[in-house]
This record gives C-alpha cells, structure tokens and sequence, in this order.
C-alpha cells in the first residue's frame, strides 16, 4: 500500500476556495459528531491508459477524426486506449479476493459503468471495505449535520501495482468556503450592475425562434434531421409527479405543439428504475424544452446516472460516464447544465478522474457542451476572489457562457442602453460600427422586436441602497474567467491566448467560455413547467448551452451532407473560425460578469437555501471586449456563418492537401511554402515604417494609417449576408486601407517583418496559414501587416470534381463592374506558361474562365450597396483560381496578379485585398482610387452547393 499524493478530503471538495487544511477545522466539524461505522458509499477507482492520446488529440481536427477511425474499423481503439487488461483483470482478482463488492458494467444500465475500455471500476463499500481498501476510515457527521455527510482524514492509499490514477466518489459534497481576499472591498453604483439587462419590455421565445430571429439560423434547419442528443439530468431523468396523469412522451409532444411543431418528440432515458421527481425536474423541462425547440428532429436522451438507491447519490459524474459510454444510442451531442460543487485540486486523483472522463468522450468521437455557471465571477462562493465549478471545465469540452439580448424596443425602455440609443440615433459611426460587430444587421428603423439591436453580457445584479437584488447568491449572471485548477489549452495557445484570474492571484489557467448565447437579461427562452405542463418562461447558462447542443446537432446534419464525420471534439475547428472567418461570432464587447464577494458586511444579499446574508463586495471579475474575452469566450453564433465556415474549414483539413501561405520551421522562422505571389497590407493604427524581408530581398515603404472604419475582414464577412442591410454597407464607403503591396516569393524564403521598428509576430499563425494568410502583429503599435494569397485554392467537398461553387457579392462601389473568375496553373497566377501581364495573357483567361449558372462567364456587380448571388460550374477539386473585375462605367481591368495592372511611379498597383476565409474585396478605380477595396466584396464557397443545399 501507498499513500496517494493530493487524495485528501479537501483536495476532493475545496481547491482555492480556503485556507484551511484540515477537514474538521475547514467544515466546523466537532470531534464529538463524528462517526466511524454503518456508512456506505460506492466508489469508482480509474485505472491508467494502456497508451496516452494526448498526441492524438492535439492533433488538427481531421487527423484526430481518421486515425480514430481507423482504430474504431480495426477494433483496437479501446485495447490502445483503455485500461491494459492483464492489469485491469489482476486489479479486479484482487477485489474479489479482498471480498468488495464490484458494481456497474460496460453500458452503465444501472448507472454505473465498469468495463476495461472505461478504465473504470465501481466499488460498494461500507465502513469495514472503505478503510480495508484505503487504509483510512470513512467518517460520517451526526446528529447535528446532514447525516450524509461523509469525509475520510488525511491521504487515502492504494496498491502502487494496480495502476490506479483516478478516483472518484459518488457523492454530493459540498467545498468549504475561508476569506482569501482578505479585506479587499469595492462600493458598488447604485441600480443594474450589468448593461443591457434591464428593460421594463420582457420578451420570449421558443428556441427555434431565437435561433431564427437573433442568431442567423438557415431556414432550412427548421425540417433538418439531426442527431441524438443526450442531456445531463443526474437523478431525475423523465420523472413525474406522483399524481402525473400523463406521460412524459405525451406532455413532451404537446409542448412541441405549442411551439409550432408538427411532428411528435423521441426521448430515451438511461436508468429510469432508480430516477425520482426531484428539485431537478425544472432544470431538466429547461434542457428538454430548448432541444426539442432548437433541434426538432434530434432524439433526446436523459441520462440520469447512479440514481437513487442504497448508497447512489446520482451525481454528475455518473450521469457524464454513463452518457459518454451509452454504446447502444451513442448519442453525437452531451449538455449538461449541471455541476458539482466539489472543486478538486489539479493532479489530485480527483481532478484526474474528471479529466480523464472528457478524454474518454473525445475518443467517443463525442461533442460535450457544458454550461460555464450562472453565478458571475464569483460562482455563489464568498471567499473573496474569482471561481468557477471547475470539475467538468474540460480541454476536450465546449463552455458556455450567458449573455442578454436586447432588440431595438426593449433597448428604447433599458436605462442603462440610452446613451446607446442616442448615438445611433445621431448617425454615431463608432457606436454603429461596435454594434454591427456584435451581430446587428440593420439600423433600428429598419428593425423590429425579432432582431438585435445589442447583445451584452448577461449580468442581471441589482443595487437597491444596500440591499444587493438578484444578488451574488443566486444565478443571475454568466459565470466566467481563468481557472487555474486546468492547463491552458493548445488551441488557445494558438490562439494567443494566455488566460490569468482576475483577482490578485492572476494564476494561469483555462480560458472561459468558449462560446456564449443569450442566458437572460429581459428576454427569456419558453419552457415547458417543472412537471412538463404549461409554457414558462427561463433563462440562464443552462439555456444557452442546449441551444448551443442544438445547433451543433444541425451542423453535424450539415457534415454528413458533404461526407464528413460528426464533429465530435472539435473546439480547435471553433477556434479556427473565430480567426479565419470572424463573423461567425458576434462580438460580445459591453458588460462584465463582477460578482466576487466575502461574507459579512455592509451589504445584504440572498442565497440559495440560505436566506438572507450580509456580505462584502470584492470588484473581481472581466470584461468583455473585442474578440475572445473572458466573459462572453469567442462570442455567440451567427449560425449560417458559422456553418458554412466550419464546413470549409473541416473540408479542407480531411479532404486536402492544400499547402500553407507560410510554414513554421523548427527554429520558429516563417517560410514560404512554395513559389507563388503574396500580397502584403499594412493595418495601421499610426503612421509607421514598415520593413518585410524575404528570401534576402527587403520590401521597405512608409506606412500610412490605415482609416478608422477601414473594412475589417468581419465586417466584409458580415456584409456578404442577403438580409445585411445596404444602409450599412454604404454608410462605411471610402474607408481606406493602410498600404497594399504584392511580391513574389520563393520556396524557402524566410518572411520577417519589422513595423515601426518593432519586430511583429504571429500569435494566430498557425491557425490561419493553411486558409489563406498570415497575421504579422506588432503588439507596441497595434498594427499589422497581413500576408495573403489572391487567389483561391478549390477544396470541394470529399474532393470532387465538376463541382458547384456558391459566389457571394457585395458592391459598395457606384461604378458599374463585371467580374470573371478564370483557372490558373500554380499560385503566380501562371497560364501555360504565360505570365500575368504577359501578351496573350488576358486570351488565356478568356479561354479558362469558369461559366456561371447563366452560362455566361462574366457577372455584373448587383449595385451599390445591394447584395448578390450566384453558382459557378465546372469547379475541379485543387483549382486554382483567380479573378479580373472590369470597371465597365471608367474602362480598367484588375487583376488578382499586380504584375497584370497599371503602374504608378513605376510599381504596378494591387487591387485585391485579402478579408480572410476565401473573400476578398476590390478596388475598381485605376492608381487604386480611395484605397477601400471594397468596390465589390466577394466570397468563394465550394462546399454549401453539395449535398441538400440547406446552406445556400
């Protein structure tokens, strides 16, 4: 026997929630109280891997998805990555052999999963086995505690041969709470805490309505079949009232009835003989009404775990295990909008347990959406500094965070949103521009109550003298931050994300959320009641985070249209998409999620089951801000968006082998990948020199400003939407861009780049190189240049040929223009050995142009401001292709290629300008006119064309 480091009861339950170090001390326990036989509790030892998959999962999307695959045909994913059996026999042998009781099996159908791939075994013990097994006593506290409160003292201990590197006990237990702010205190503004949250107009949906409404859902997803999709419900499951006169599958399909639904639900429930109606049941009606509404052709699972029942406390670690390894509906999607309170200390066999357990759903090919919390920066715990209910805050899982939806009528009667209100009234481009960011598509007089005028961070707190309503002890703000208790994972790293605690301790740690939806605030989801009858109104994370399960539900029927696999683990492709293709988000960029405190204190609150408490407001917490923040994560979804880049992306990766802009050396050097053409654009925030050094050759040219509203590449993103209004469009015109230049590059040629002096790097490099370009980012002058290639690389979907592509156009030039797309022969631009610029290079193109769904190859540009679409034919998987726009109202044609244009003082002029994920914009004037290079936007999809079209 040996001890087990970190297996003592407060590294289960109180990681950086106190100081103390001793059980009795840190719960107030009597000596006296204490009890040491006739308690029972069951507990699940995890046994190594057989193989660590760490590399595997570290992999890109698409890599990780074959090699599983190919385990999975073989039969050898769970002898590579389960337990090693000879060890997982002799440890069960020995079991036996010591007389303790072994429960659960492979399928966890009485809501224990026990079975060598799981590396999990489940043990009864009382009182005799738990200290036979451990070498300590398992306590209980009576009379004056909750008799089921069980803790053991010191380390627990366990044979050294049998490999055992994870435990966990069944049972709900709570962490002990000691002041670790010591007398830090803010004074907290009188009224709302949070922006956005406070309109005297209360408004509901159904979820398909919000989708619909607020967050771009394809119409098409509306009569999508989509997968199962399992939910967390620990203990209660589709448990009814005992006067219940009607069936849940009945009560289910009338709400579905309500909600506009014409066909009827499918749910399943997992370890419904040991299920009860519990305080549970409302979260559950929460979780079912928004898939149901969200994702009406998903089958629902309720996963209930161990139930209740002997020593079973149905905890969300069982109802996890038992969905991840359901091997008869393998469900695709698992939301959990449940937690434990238990907090367990990194590395303790605790925490390794939990994280080993998200391990096992990625290997399951399973996506995991948990909901990030409701109780701020604060998480409901008075001691002091910044938390989060860190057990289930998975690399391998998606977070969700919470954030409040306000359309134009209930801004009108927020208070907090009238100097908003005002500025948009007043044509205030900078407010308009930031709301536009954050998902708005029309100004408010061409709005209407089902569309989004703002969306902010859901913080629903409220000062009323001293009285703290909706307070800090309750769920009423989206929880969220670093939590140091998990590593930063590597697709934050890449995308230069280096999360820290915003209290005084600023640990390292896992950024959260990764993903937000609208929690609360004013406007609410409609739910079914506790029992399933009736339609309510709620809110919270654990509505956003089935609305997110829900759509990624669609998106799978999406992947399986174009011959990919289900998304399974997928947060990198998430990430990903956030760089390549940003107006997938909308930017969540006002409120904060505040809400630390200690106990005691000048103001009152209420909690949970606790009345009313005085405390002590400490001011810790985050705001949110352009990009990915700690509190809003990469922003809520615009769902067609999101969709179309997420197919893109995943295409690419499984399907082709298409070569990056620029390679990472071994000795972290950036390298052109091959012989092509670059372009090179200055994004200037001041007048700065700008040095670009490759292969030897240096391309030196003073840096102009680039203009304040200058197109990011979101907003062209976000323009290239057929509902985008034109007012918008237009109202940003002539805009310019900082300094554009175009060169050629060698295989080999190492880039460097100097902006004001300062060499710039790369913090998302490694996201974006294989979908077009590379950022080269100067942080001491907030500046870039971005290296891109102008022209797109056909990758269709499953790599086939004479493929449909869809073209999306945007004009916000008042010249008229016609554009043609033509098949080059490598990357620059080259024709049967024509160059660009050659003679006879334009009959060339001419002769390799693509045809459109009119037949004919050129296409006018739909107007100015409006928006326009069409189909290209004939498109072969790996086309290179290129594009001329001809000015037909002042003559000129424009090239992809600078060495095919006009020259001004000597140096051909570049028109195109790179605005991310296959879309660039053009300037239509010769010398480059205004320099916005948004004449006409247009984007390139090669994969939304395929399958059922529900993206087109």
């Amino acid at each position: 026997m040996s001890e087990i480091a970190n297996s003592a009861y407060l590294d289960f339950t109180s990681y950086r929630t106190t100081s103390a170090t001793d059980p009795l001390a840190a719960y107030g326990i009597n000596p006296q109280d204490i009890k040491y036989t006739n308690s029972t509790i069951n507990v699940g030892l995890v046994l190594n891997r057989a193989n660590d998959p760490t590399e595997l999962l570290n992999g890109d999307w698409a890599t990780r998805q074959k090699a599983l695959e190919t385990l999975r045909e073989n039969g050898t994913l769970w002898s590579t990555y389960g337990a090693d059996t000879t060890n997982y026999n002799t440890v069960l042998n020995a079991l036996t052999s010591m007389g303790i009781q072994v429960i659960g099996d492979p399928t966890g159908s009485d809501g224990y999963v026990t079975s060598q791939a799981s590396r999990t075994i489940w043990l009864a013990l009382d009182s005799s086995t738990f200290e036979q097994l451990f070498g300590t006593q398992l306590l209980r506290v009576g009379p004056s505690h909750d008799p089921d409160y069980l803790f053991w003292n010191g380390n627990l201990s366990l044979p050294d041969a049998w490999n055992v590197e994870g435990i966990w006990p069944d049972l709900w237990a709570s962490r002990a709470i000691s002041n670790l702010a010591g007398d830090a205190s803010v004074t907290l503004p009188q009224g709302p805490q949070g922006v956005g949250n406070n309109s005297t107009v209360g408004l509901a949906y159904f979820a398909q309505e919000i989708g619909r409404y607020f967050y771009n859902f394809p119409t098409a997803w509306a009569d999508q079949p989509t997968g199962a999709i399992g939910l967390i419900e620990p203990g209660v499951g589709d448990a009814l009232p005992p006067d219940a006169e009607q069936s849940f599958k009945v009560l289910l399909d009338k709400f579905r009835e309500e909600a506009g639904l014409s066909t009827l639900g499918s749910h399943y429930t997992q370890g419904a003989s040991r299920q009860e109606y519990t305080g549970s049941a409302g979260e559950r009606a929460l979780d079912v009404g928004v898939v149901t509404s969200a994702a009406p052709g998903s089958e629902i699972g309720l996963y209930v775990g161990s139930g209740f029942g002997g020593a079973s406390q149905s905890t969300t670690y069982t109802a996890y295990q038992a969905a991840f390894w359901d091997l008869l509906h393998n469900p695709g999607i698992i939301s959990s909008s449940f937690i434990d309170e238990v907090r367990p200390a990194p590395n303790s066999p605790f925490w390794i347990a939990a994280y080993e357990l998200f391990v096992d759903a990625a290997l399951r090919n399973i996506s995991v959406f948990s909901a990030n919390g409701d109780g701020g920066s604060g998480d409901l715990t008075g001691n002091g500094i910044t938390n989060q209910y860190s057990t289930y805050i998975s690399t391998y899982g998606m977070l969700v965070g919470g954030t409040a939806l306000s359309s134009a009528v209930q801004a009108a009667a927020d208070s907090t949103l009238q100097e908003i209100i005002a500025a948009v009234a007043a044509g205030n481009s900078s407010v308009i521009w930031q709301l536009v960011s954050g998902g708005m598509t029309k100004l408010p007089v061409e709005g209407s109550a089902n569309s989004t005028l703002i969306e902010t961070v859901w913080n629903s707190y409220f000062l009323n003298g001293t009285n703290l309503e909706q307070g800090y002890g309750e769920n009423n703000a989206s929880s969220g931050g670093a939590d140091p208790s998990h590593p930063i994972p590597w697709y934050q790293l890449a995308y230069g994300l280096n999360p820290l605690t915003a209290d005084p301790y600023h640990e390292p740690g896992r950024g959260t959320p990764d993903v937000s939806a609208l929690a609360g605030g004013g406007m609410d989801y409609k739910a079914p009641g506790e029992n399933m009858k009736g339609i309510y109104d709620d809110y919270g994370t654990s509505a956003a985070t089935p609305f997110w399960a829900s759509l990624t539900a669609h998106l799978n029927a999406d992947f399986a249209e174009i011959g990919l696999p289900r998304l399974g683990y997928a947060n990198d492709l998430f990430y990903i998409a956030a760089v390549v293709a940003p107006a997938s988000f909308n930017d969540i960029t006002v409120g904060s999620n505040m809400s630390t405190f200690s106990m005691g204190g000048p103001i009152s609150t209420s909690f949970y089951g606790g009345g009313t408490q005085t405390i002590t407001p400490t001011g810790f917490g985050d705001q949110a801000g352009p990009g990915y923040d700690l509190v809003s994560g990469l922003g809520s979804p615009n769902a067609t968006l999101l969709a179309q880049a997420l197919a893109a992306i995943a295409t690419a990766q499984y399907y082709h082998d298409t070569p990056n802009v620029l390679d990472l050396t071994e000795t972290g050097n950036w390298q052109s990948s091959v012989d092509q053409s670059l372009l090179f654009q200055a994004v200037l925030s001041s007048n700065a020199s700008v040095d670009v050094e490759f292969g030897g050759n240096p391309l030196n040219f003073p840096g102009q400003i680039s203009d304040t509203f200058a197109w990011t590449t979101q907003f062209a993103q976000q323009t290239l939407q057929s509902d985008f209004s034109p007012t918008l469009v237009t109202m940003f015109d002539g805009q310019g861009q900082g300094p554009l230049l175009q060169s050629a590059v060698q295989a080999g040629d190492e880039l460097n780049v100097w902006i004001g002096g300062s060499q710039a790097g790369t913090p998302q490099g490694t996201l974006s190189s294989p979908y077009g370009f590379v950022d080269f980012v100067s942080g001491e002058t907030n500046s870039a240049i971005q290296v891109a290639r102008p022209v797109a690389i056909a990758q269709t979907a499953e790599a086939a040929d004479d493929q449909v592509a869809v073209l999306r156009m945007r004009q916000n030039g008042v010249d008229d223009t016609s554009l043609l797309l033509y098949r080059v022969d490598d990357l620059s631009g080259s024709i049967n050995g024509l160059q660009p610029g050659d003679a006879g290079y334009e009959q060339a193109a001419d002769g390799r142009a693509y045809h459109l769904a009119s037949g004919r190859t050129f296409i006018g540009g739909p107007g100015y401001g409006e928006y326009g679409e069409t189909t290209v034919l004939g498109v072969n998987a790996g086309d290179i292709i290129a594009m001329k726009l001809t000015n037909t109202t002042e003559g000129g044609a424009y090239w992809s290629f600078d060495q095919a244009n006009e020259t001004v003082n000597g140096q051909h002029v570049a028109h195109i300008w790179s605005y991310g994920l296959n879309t660039w914009g053009f300037d239509d004037t010769r010398g480059g006119g205004d320099q916005d290079f948004n004449d006409l936007v247009i984007q390139l999809d090669f994969t939304s064309a395929s399958g059922s079209d529900w993206l087109v």
